[in-house]
């Protein structure tokens, strides 16, 4: 069964930092394309990062130079290092995994950016 668990939320102020984790199971992250994505209070699914099994690494360009993704093939995990925080990044953060053939979602981790 896959799993993915999302954790690192909180509240931050702005220009503060916060690392989101996403722990896999149920397949090997580093041979599946990965991705964050957030949904803004009254807003839609806004695709925000990904982390492909070549290495390569993607933003979307409200994020680009303050966010960064990576993974930790031995825990199976992948992270997103946020940076520089903005209000506009206020939203759930769930983590997606392409793995057995679907898209896979996690439950979210909530991020409010606010003083």
């Amino acid at each position: 069964e896959v799993q993915l668990v999302e954790s690192g939320g909180g509240l931050v102020q702005p220009g503060g930092s916060l690392r989101l984790s996403c722990a896999a199971s149920g397949f090997t992250a580093s041979r599946s394309d990965m991705s964050w994505v957030r949904q803004a209070p009254g807003k839609g699914l806004e695709w925000v990062s990904g982390i492909y099994p070549d290495g390569l690494t993607y933003y979307a360009d409200s994020v680009k130079g303050r966010f960064t993704i990576s993974r930790d093939n031995a825990k199976n995990t992948v992270y997103l290092e946020m940076n520089s925080l903005k209000p506009e990044d206020t939203a759930i953060y769930y983590c997606e995994a392409k793995a057995w053939g679907r898209t896979h979602r996690g439950q979210g981790t909530q991020v409010t950016v606010s003083s």
